[in-house]
């Protein structure tokens, strides 16, 4: 053990993540595992600030002059809610006054104020050569945990989780000056992998429009090369990072990413932020580092000024760790906590089946007309909830896109009235649910300008225009009112349980109210929106609330944490849709993400079982011309939904997995699990393989942990699928036969 380990106190620690936090010499306190040398790990905040910068200059946001001043303070540590422990870490910098107040959440087995006499004292400041006050000098090996302490504030409703760490940091600057900060870390973690970068693997997804959670990995040494640190004397000044760009949370990459090394081990993250995040991995002395933030001045025109006495508390982050498994494993973890944050509501526990009339069918054209044969044959075939999509407020003979706002229904559109038709819907067993796009105001709409100027974002004294659309700030007054009276109006004059918000424009980096940055704006407005998210649900607990960015744009944990469905894409062509629907519950859990199937009457049978299938594992969004299908095609539909309505109390518990590893967009074979109570259920796709040519009928599927059992794999859906099987016991290995391409099948193996 070098000195260096030897002089230090540990105050935190969460077993199953192999994580400590510890106090050197100086007062710092960093997190990694234990018996590793400080010098390869992170202050646990990093800070930048208008003369306040880095200590090496680079594209890197660590190594910062007041994330190396901070000094340990206190902490304390409170049980929660599920077995899990609260810890709020205080840190001071003399300099500039600030204080950071570092929360960390974890499940059960975390072990808070290990090591100190008083855990929660009041302490002071710790300085070089000192121990902080009411610190006792340990060696890393020792672990007199405090008891929990204090009543639990957790309003989770399922069991807390173990293996993760959940992050936050509040700043209070107590100084006599103001401080204008550009940057502030949610999480940072160092030690990853120390000595053995070599084997360490990145992954990381790309997402855009149709064509979301296509995930990519590389060799960390690919992007994060070796420097020859001895020869230079100093750390690298890049790193590999992604991070945001405007309003769209998830327009250009998913918040979420991983680390994993040849034995199976995995560290995965995600920032829960709509309103700009970054990460950052990159090496420090023979180990990789991890930093998560939210929006930043580099990167989001962040910017948040701090007078004395005020306060500013970032976006929360979180990580998972599997020893063994990989990435399927820490997935599993990932939604277990992501089930545990969210907002209890027994849609997530229904999972009812969902019929829009949007995609591949009416388009954003509803009328009365075009709408009674479809909420007929939706009904028929098994629909719970009829959503008549974009379009049904539009009378106006230049379209609607740039006039959307006040939200009232189409006189011509429906004779009788839209409610009349919503009571159709009801009467035929059906909850009717409503498109609206929310936070726009279209530049014809009188609604702009009815609204004063301060209720829309705005930059440089100037309303801002996007693709027609102004965009409402919802910290003010007028513009929550307006959107309260919709919603109000919708649900209890006429009868809407179900309701699309979409979001269909990037905004930019956000408004300028008075002197605040354009990023600290953004950020404002999306804590107002979900603040007014949660409001409507208070006032209407059995509205379900779907979440839509131009389909998968806005699929952060933000919004998903208070919504029940998530739209996973606006892909129309049905063979594209696979790779998707496979990868989206790395995105979200299984029993929130929405996937199309639209079956039309010019599909073949194979084609009608191709998009229905890819459904089943998640949420059905249900499309196409039901009225106008043969009777064995709308057989196929029901079918569909017959096993649906079997597996689906399965799904709300289960993990998903990969046998072959997180497909590729051109991918012909693609399958994709989940582990529920009741055994293993499985989606195989076969596609034409990009450039036509000839592909193989049979796929060897490895199930490893059905290796030694007889799990009589059988095939669900389509019943009528000439697909078989072959299982391999010894090996644990399934042969999937499908000889044609462009199918597909659902799968059960039973467990043993």
């Amino acid at each position: 053990m070098t000195a260096a380990v030897a002089e230090r106190s540990r105050i935190w620690a969460c077993p199953e993540l192999g994580l400590h936090a510890v106090v050197d010499t100086t007062g710092s306190v960093r997190l990694g595992g234990p018996g590793q040398d400080t010098a390869c790990l992170v202050p646990l905040v990093e800070i930048t600030a208008t003369g306040h910068g880095r200590l090496w200059s680079g594209e890197r946001f660590i190594e910062t002059a007041i994330g190396e001043r901070l000094v340990y303070r206190d902490h304390e540590t409170v049980a929660s809610a599920g077995g899990g422990e609260r810890t709020t870490i205080r840190l001071a910098d003399a300099v500039t006054g600030l204080v950071a107040e570092v929360l960390l959440e974890t499940g059960a087995g975390a072990s808070g104020g290990a090591g100190f006499a008083g855990a929660g004292s009041a302490g002071g400041a710790g300085r070089a050569g000192q121990a902080p006050r009411g610190v006792t000098q340990l060696a890393h090996s020792e672990d007199p945990s405090a008891p929990p302490q204090g009543p639990s504030t957790s309003t989770r409703t399922r069991p807390t989780p173990a293996g993760f760490l959940r992050a936050r940091v509040r700043l209070v600057n107590e100084g006599s000056a103001p401080v204008r900060l550009e940057s502030v870390s949610t999480l940072t973690l160092g030690g990853v992998a120390e000595g053995a970068l070599d084997g360490l693997t990145l992954h990381w997804a790309d997402n855009d429009w149709l064509a979301e959670c296509r995930w990519r990995q590389a060799p960390f040494r690919d992007q994060v090369v070796p420097l020859s640190r001895s020869a230079h004397g100093h750390e690298g000044r890049g790193c590999f990072e992604r991070y945001s760009q405007g309003s769209w949370s998830t327009g250009r990459h998913l918040p979420v990413a991983a680390l994993t090394d040849p034995d199976g081990r995995a560290w995965l993250w995600q920032i829960e932020s709509s309103a700009g995040w970054r990460f950052e991995t990159g090496e420090r002395e023979g180990a990789a580092y991890v930093a998560l933030f939210g929006p930043d001045d580099a990167h989001h025109q962040w910017q948040h000024t701090l007078a004395p006495g005020q306060e500013f508390t970032t976006v929360p982050a979180v990580l998972v760790r599997a020893e063994t498994g990989g990435l399927d494993a820490a997935f599993g973890a990932l939604t277990d906590y992501r089930r545990s944050i969210r907002r209890d509501h027994p849609d997530l526990h229904a999972l009812p089946v969902i019929y829009n009339d949007y995609m591949n069918t009416l388009m954003g054209d509803p009328t009365t007309e075009r709408l009674l044969p479809l909420i007929e044959s939706a009904a028929a075939a098994g629909a719970e909830v009829f959503v008549i999509d974009a379009g049904w407020y539009d009378d106006d003979a230049q379209g609607w896109w740039d006039a959307v706002g006040a939200w009232e229904p189409a006189p011509n559109r429906f004779p009788g009235g839209l409610p009349k038709l919503l009571d159709t819907i009801s009467s035929h067993g059906m909850t009717p649910g409503l498109w609206l796009e929310p936070e726009v105001v279209g530049v014809r709409s009188p609604l702009a300008r009815a609204l004063p100027d301060e209720a829309f974002f705005r930059r440089g004294g100037l309303r801002v225009t996007e693709h027609g659309r102004h965009h409402l700030d919802l910290r003010h007054p007028a513009a929550r009112a307006h959107l309260d009276e919709v919603v109000d109006r919708l649900v209890d004059d006429w009868g809407v349980g179900y309701l699309k918000l979409d979001y269909n424009i990037n905004i930019g980096p956000g408004t300028e109210n008075g002197p605040e940055s354009p990023g600290a704006g953004l950020l404002g407005h999306h804590r107002a929106h979900l603040d007014w998210l949660a409001s409507i649900l208070d006032r209407h607990p059995g509205l379900v609330v779907e979440n839509c960015g131009s389909g998968g744009l806005r699929m952060d944990y933000a919004q998903l944490a208070l919504a029940q469905v998530q739209s996973t894409s606006d892909q129309q062509d049905f063979l594209r849709y696979p790779p998707i629907a496979a990868a989206a519950p790395t995105a979200v859990t299984p029993e929130q993400a929405a996937v199309w199937a639209y079956p039309q009457p010019h599909f073949s049978p194979d084609e009608v079982a191709f998009t229905l299938t890819g459904a089943l594992l998640g949420r059905i969004h249900l499309s196409g011309f039901l009225n106008l299908m043969s009777a064995e095609q709308f057989a196929l539909v029901r079918s569909a939904i017959s096993v649906y309505r079997d597996i689906r109390r399965e799904i709300q518990d289960a993990h998903p997995f990969w046998p072959l590893g997180l497909p590729g967009w051109e991918d012909s074979w693609i399958t994709q699990g989940l582990h529920t109570d009741a055994g293993t259920l499985l989606t195989v796709w076969r596609r034409e393989p990009p450039g036509g040519g000839p592909a193989p009928t049979d796929l060897t599927v490895p199930l490893p942990h059905l290796r030694g059992s007889a799990p009589a794999p059988a095939v669900l859906y389509p019943t009528t699928s000439d697909c078989t099987t072959h299982w391999d016991p010894d090996r644990g290995l399934l042969t999937v036969h499908l000889p044609r391409p462009d199918t597909a099948a659902l799968l059960r193996l039973n467990r043993p």
